[in-house]
């Protein structure tokens, strides 16, 4: 990947493809053969972690670690989470600069091993120390994330990227949504339903085991759909054989085509840039704004469930788990149709940095609904839930965008979307925690009446709003 020599630089109003060209540039055509493969798998990535919503405060208070205490719910469902994302930090970058390497194929196997190994884990697990090795494995074996993100920034150019990432967010609210649906209407299936499940010990000893093997399971399909059908999007830099120290010596001095080295250059732009030079204005500017999207994200998506299920005396609506299972599955409904629907439309009408600020903007209303739907429900006595969704998301296709344009080189996309990874997982991982610790000390304290934890959801909102996106010019193949 190289700069196009006629490219001009950007101002930041400018939608993010828009070419100075005199004629309009035709848009290529999606290769969707192998985009749907990467579709299918970001709806495995979002249930595997969101099928655990629904359940997780009753988890946490069946295994008894809070011993009755109902403050303390929303901090060790904050803790899972965070766990999760904090292993993940420290292991993402790697896998990136590994799929840079041997290429992106190898690495999503391996993440999508971890994720079904991890889930089937979790649902067997009776202790919290369990539960916690389950998710930092999930975490720590996950490296898809930012791998997905360079290979679609492989398959795709600057005339139909944006129609790309419109796609991906549909694909993953469709995981957001049957991960809750799953995960409300098959946790306890001997209770809620007897006369199918009421005669299994397995599943009376385990409850939460089948919405768990269910994601699970799904990310073992997947794996074999990777193995057989994805193509490599990268030309691998090293046979995998030579990072096996016992096969060494049996590696074949003439290897195959599709796994040659590319031919040594002295251009930047035929290898890996070095790790340093990956800390450049443009590409720690991008990821900032990403990191910000992300704190306001995950602080919103971790407080919702543990909202619905506290007791409406508590500042909660105490909505049961199929209840918060489906009000979670229709936000994601709604919130993949307005990224299909909205996305390129917006982004060609408002400009990049317009629609990355408008978009984090959106999520102070539905900051002020969560008191306002604890009001409600202490006047009427009866916890109406609410599907709480908003355009918050259409921010991650623009820092996505600007990231990728933000890479060295194509030889280093994976690279640099590990790096972005990497301080988003740390802001994922102190987010849960810290939010969930403010509902905790909120509910028990009571401070501002209880609301202090909205404060601190208002201030992470501010402090993405201080984000700023640079201007800078655009890749092509």
């Amino acid at each position: 990947m190289s700069l196009d020599p006629t490219a001009q630089q950007l101002d930041e109003e400018t939608p993010l493809l828009q070419e100075n060209a005199p004629a309009k540039i035709p848009q290529t055509p999606l290769p969707w053969r192998q985009f749907s493969i990467l579709l299918v798998l970001q709806i495995a990535e979002p249930m595997t972690s969101q099928v655990i919503s629904p359940f997780a405060p009753q988890l946490i208070r069946d295994i008894g670690i809070t011993h009755g205490d109902e403050a303390l719910v929303s901090f060790y469902v904050g803790l899972l989470y965070s766990l999760f994302f904090a292993t993940e930090a420290l292991t993402i970058f790697h896998w990136s600069r590994l799929s840079d390497y041997i290429g992106r194929k190898p690495v999503l196997l391996t993440g999508l091993f971890g994720l079904s190994l991890s889930m089937f884990c979790f649902g067997l697990s009776k202790t919290f120390w369990s539960l916690v090795i389950s998710r930092c494995l999930n975490g720590a074996l996950n490296g898809n994330i930012g791998v997905m993100k360079s290979m679609t920034a492989e398959m795709t150019d600057s005339t139909n990227m944006a129609r790309a990432w419109a796609f991906l967010p549909l694909a993953w609210s469709s995981g957001s949504t049957l991960g809750p649906l799953i995960g409300g209407e098959l946790a306890r299936p001997a209770d809620r339903f007897p006369n199918i499940f009421g005669g299994s010990e397995f599943l009376k000893k385990y409850p939460y085991f089948l919405p768990c093997a269910v994601p699970a399971t799904v990310s073992a399909l997947t794996w074999i759909v990777v193995l057989v059908y994805l193509k490599e999007t990268t030309t691998p830099q090293i046979n995998i054989s030579q990072l096996l120290p016992w096969k060494k010596r049996k590696i074949v001095i003439a290897p195959s085509p599709a796994l040659e080295s590319p031919p040594v250059s002295s251009s930047n732009g035929d290898k890996p840039v070095p790790f340093r030079d990956l800390f450049v204005r443009p590409v720690l500017i991008a990821t900032g704004s990403y990191a910000g999207i992300a704190l306001v994200d995950i602080a919103f998506r971790t407080i919702q469930p543990v909202f619905y299920a506290t007791p409406i005396s508590l500042g909660g609506l105490g909505l049961d788990s199929p209840a918060i299972g489906t009000i979670l599955a229709a936000q994601g409904i709604v919130s993949g149709v307005i990224q299909l629907l909205a996305f390129a439309k917006l982004h060609d009408i408002m400009g990049a940095k317009k629609l990355w600020l408008f978009a984090v903007m959106c999520a102070l209303p539905m900051v002020a609904l969560f008191p306002a739907m604890n009001a409600l429900a202490r006047s009427s006595g009866v916890g109406q839930g609410v599907a709480l969704t908003n355009c918050t998301n259409c921010a991650y296709g623009v820092s996505f965008m600007y990231i990728t344009a933000a890479s060295p080189n194509r030889a280093s996309v994976g690279a640099t979307n590990g790096l972005g990874q990497v301080i988003v997982s740390v802001m994922r991982a102190v987010g849960p925690a810290a939010v969930n610790t403010a509902f905790s000390i909120s509910i028990e304290r009571q401070y501002l009446g209880g609301n202090l934890v909205y404060c601190v959801m208002v201030g992470t909102v501010c402090m993405a709003m201080g984000r700023r996106l640079v201007t800078r010019t655009m890749w092509t193949n």
